[in-house]
């Protein structure tokens, strides 16, 4: 058979059995994602399953962004008024990649003992606080972390004075932390395990803690070494206080979500991933517009949705990466304003540096394809 005629009769068998196929799917089955078949291979395209967190920021008109209550560096605010710092500008990241405007964020400061409680009950969205990913957090069923933005460790601030070369000559030492953090476990495990002899005065915020090292209630201060270096600065003659050499934890400190809307975790993975790697590519606050219309790069073109439907499938515009880059800058532009060479605290990348960096570091941009 040939010709129009056997032309037609091929279109009706395929009508027919499609007809058929069709009748023979009961009705829990009409939002099966449907299977495209490609030499070789069977790929399943499912459409994006709708966060409900996303839809009530979206909704709200806001982003609910849980902070730090004020540590140099990473969440303070400024003589204005103004929320600074490198937590806050990824809160901000994320609030254009949503939005397309940076300041459509509410910023909620909490303590280390509150902040999970806050994400718990709803009070904020995401938690942008300098908080460690443990195994404990991890798998308590109600949180779920999203990356990490800050390689860190504990250490240990203390008066040039003294004249250590070492924490583990802090024996017998008076020894400030915060509750409701990992240092004060930390801590504990250091001494106990080298037999030192200590006192760990446990005071209820950051803050506090600061405030009583500085009036000298303790001989020594033990936090994150990048809080210790905000630490340092606020104090009255900040050369004469010294972070010894000792690094005593690993810290990954990255935003939390909560457990149980996956599609919103991805959001804040992807949006921060988008930061990294657009340092990765060369995409920069000032560049990313021109970068978006003219780069060849079919990695540049992903990122920045001059190709593909990658935002879409978060909920997003094809362009989110892009309002987030304009919104804040890149990671790199981001770590060196609020805690590198632009910033008074004029920390090395280090650790933070990319991965193809020399010296490289631990961030690395996972491929947007």
């Amino acid at each position: 058979m040939g010709g129009a005629t056997g032309f037609w009769m091929r279109g009706a068998v395929l009508a027919g059995l499609a007809l058929l196929a069709a009748c023979g799917r009961g009705e829990g089955d009409a939002d099966e994602p449907a299977t495209v078949a490609t030499t070789g291979s069977t790929h399943t395209v499912a459409a994006p399953v709708e966060s409900p967190t996303l839809a009530a920021i979206k909704r709200r008109g806001r982003l609910n962004c849980g902070v730090n209550q004020g540590l140099v560096g990473f969440a303070y605010t400024d003589n204005r008024g103004e929320w600074r710092g490198f937590d806050v500008d990824f809160c901000r990241g994320l609030a254009a990649a949503i939005f397309d405007d940076a300041d459509a964020v509410r910023f909620v400061p909490l303590t280390a003992e509150n902040r999970f409680q806050a994400l718990n009950d709803g009070r904020i969205d995401v938690l942008y606080r300098n908080t460690s990913w443990t195994m404990e957090r991890d798998t308590a069923g109600q949180l779920s972390f999203a990356g990490i933005n800050y390689y860190d460790g504990q250490g240990f601030l203390v008066r040039r004075s003294l004249d250590l070369n070492s924490a583990s000559e802090l024996n017998g030492a008076r020894v400030c932390v915060q509750a409701g953090s990992t240092s004060a476990l930390n801590a504990e495990d250091y001494f106990r395990s080298r037999g030192i002899d200590y006192r760990a005065v446990v005071l209820p915020t950051e803050e506090a803690a600061r405030q009583a090292y500085g009036r000298e209630d303790c001989d020594a201060f033990s936090a994150d070494v990048s809080a210790l270096a905000a630490a340092r600065t606020t104090l009255s003659d900040p050369q004469q206080h010294v972070i010894l050499s000792d690094i005593i934890s690993k810290e990954a400190l990255g935003p939390v979500t909560r457990r149980g809307d996956e599609q919103w975790t991805a959001v804040v993975r992807w949006t921060q991933n988008a930061l990294i790697l657009a340092e990765e590519l060369g995409v920069t606050q000032a560049n990313v517009e021109e970068q978006a219309e003219s780069s060849r790069v079919p990695q540049v073109r992903r990122l920045l949705g001059a190709e593909g439907d990658f935002g879409p499938r978060l909920g997003l515009s094809k362009t989110w990466a892009a309002q987030a880059v304009e919104g804040v800058g890149n990671y790199g532009e981001i770590f060196d304003r609020n805690l590198g060479s632009q910033s008074p605290l004029d920390l090395a990348r280090g650790l933070n540096a990319q991965w193809n960096a020399r010296p490289g570091g631990l961030i690395y941009g996972l491929p947007v394809r």
